[in-house]
């Protein structure tokens, strides 16, 4: 009676461990599967963000009538790739837990595709000839379009990704910064028709005009993890955490208001390198700003890794010597 009480007990602790083996599997496949998911879906959006910055590009190129067919090749390629992004996002593998995030990705990537499939219709039209203007107003409301799928991205999309996976504390993704439409102008009809007709007459793509004055912004100090970096010191040790970031301040030191001015690091060189970056919106005369860029990939540790910190220039600058440091760092865990 005994044996059978002992065997009987090893046969439950078995049948428990097994029950709490195959938990812990099917556990691990839906974590892996949202992480799967979430990396995938930032991909697509950083593709798709890569193909917005491409159209405003080319939106504001010089143009000319001898430019009008590789335009257009060039539109007709990014609807292109929008549509295969769309059957992309279709084919993924959507945990339960992340449908809703799946349902607004694909409404934000069919709204940039439809956007683009717009734009290169009106495009052909707008640049045929001055006087057919109804191709420039279809421009116009493709930017409609591209607002929309930005709205969505941003108050619907991201939230129900970031949520679902914060439940399973699992980490979310880096997703692409800036919008879709770079600029609330390009809604604008009348801004539309001016670089609509430079691109088509072959005066576009000239840098903005500068405001009288002097122009400029420069790096007032740098530090990461709340050490003050100082350039050409070698072997500052700064300890890896979660939430390192670099706390920049810029300072505009000339004569104007600054907007859209970029704040660009780079840790490491070569193709490992981490490419990190921040705008500024706008920065008064005299003023300084500080700028918070998270280190969103882990560094090497235990050796010297060279830190590049840079503000673009801007438009009318010509002394860019105060615009970059150098620092060299020893991450340690």
């Amino acid at each position: 009676m005994v044996r059978r009480a002992i065997a009987g007990g090893a046969v439950l602790i078995v049948l428990i461990l097994l029950v709490l083996g195959f938990r812990g599997c099917l556990d691990a496949r839906k974590e892996n599967a949202m992480e799967d998911y979430g990396n995938s879906s930032a991909e697509l959006l950083r593709e798709s963000k890569l193909d917005g910055d491409a159209l405003f590009d080319l939106l504001q190129s010089e143009g000319g009538t001898d430019q009008v067919v590789e335009i257009q090749n060039e539109l007709n390629g990014l609807q292109v790739a929008s549509s295969d992004r769309v059957d992309r996002a279709e084919d993924l593998d959507v945990p339960d837990e992340l449908s809703e995030a799946q349902r607004y990705l694909l409404d934000v990537l069919e709204l940039r595709r439809d956007g683009l499939s717009r734009t290169a219709r009106a495009m052909q039209v707008a640049l045929g000839d001055q006087d057919r203007r109804e191709g420039t107003q279809d421009v116009t409301a493709a930017m409609q379009t591209f607002l929309a799928s930005d709205t969505i991205d941003r108050l619907r999309f991201r939230p129900a990704l970031e949520g679902a996976l914060e439940d399973e504390d699992l980490a979310v993704p880096e997703l692409p910064t800036g919008f879709f439409v770079p600029d609330v102008e390009w809604l604008d009809a009348g801004f539309v028709a001016d670089q609509v007709d430079a691109l088509r007459s072959g005066t576009g793509g000239g840098d903005e005009a500068a405001t009288p004055g002097l122009h400029g912004n420069g790096l007032a100090a740098v530090s990461l993890g709340g050490t003050t970096l100082t350039p050409g010191t070698t072997g500052t040790t700064v300890q890896l955490t979660s939430d390192l970031a670099f706390d920049i301040q810029v300072q505009n030191q000339g004569e104007n208001t600054e907007t859209d001015v970029n704040v660009v690091v780079t840790v490491g060189e070569g193709d490992d390198a981490i490419e990190l970056e921040e705008p500024i919106d706008t920065i008064a005369v005299g003023e300084i700003q500080t700028v918070t860029i998270p280190l969103s990939e882990q560094p090497p540790t235990g050796q010297n890794v060279p830190i590049t910190v840079e503000v673009e220039p801007v438009a009318g600058e010509e002394m860019t010597d105060n615009n970059i440091q150098e620092f060299s760092v020893i991450f340690t865990r």
